[in-house]
């Protein structure tokens, strides 16, 4: 492919989601709020329309499911922005997949983890996020995937 026609292709980014974030706005809302999950995902479809890049949006309660999108996001996106979830403390998995694939990558977390329990404020997949978004609540998505952007733009 040309450079004129690479420069013309459109973004795709890839929004992976973890454990329980399907339960948005059911489960302990007063740290997650009462967003629902599909409005969250509408949300960010909204945004994602709006900055001209194509996204999809994905959600799994599976580390191997989460690494396998990772995985496969390789050669099909040109960043990634993602919530681990309870995974974030605890998923070498997700890190190494992350470092294996080499597409930038932001986390978000939509509670403020470094105000929370001590254990929240390790993050694995972090190790390699070139940025992490917390506390913004789901707007904090939105923030993410700006960054993500200007990185790639950047590039």
């Amino acid at each position: 492919m040309d450079s004129r026609n690479e420069k013309s292709r459109t973004i795709r980014i890839l929004v992976i989601n973890g454990p329980n974030l399907n339960l948005l706005g059911r489960r302990e809302p007063a740290i997650y709020g009462h967003d629902t999950y599909a409005g969250l995902v509408d949300m960010v479809q909204r945004h994602c329309a709006a900055r001209g890049v194509e996204c999809e949006v994905m959600q799994s309660n599976h580390e191997g499911v989460i690494v396998d999108a990772i995985q496969q996001a390789m050669d099909e996106y040109d960043g990634i922005v993602i919530n681990p979830a309870a995974y974030t403390h605890t998923s070498v998995a997700i890190l190494d997949a992350l470092k294996a694939v080499q597409l930038p990558a932001v986390e978000i977390h939509i509670s403020d983890v470094n105000n929370r329990e001590d254990f929240r404020r390790v993050s694995y997949p972090g190790m390699y996020c070139f940025r992490t978004v917390s506390g913004e609540g789901i707007n904090g998505y939105c923030t993410a995937i700006d960054a993500l952007l200007d990185h790639i733009a950047g590039q």
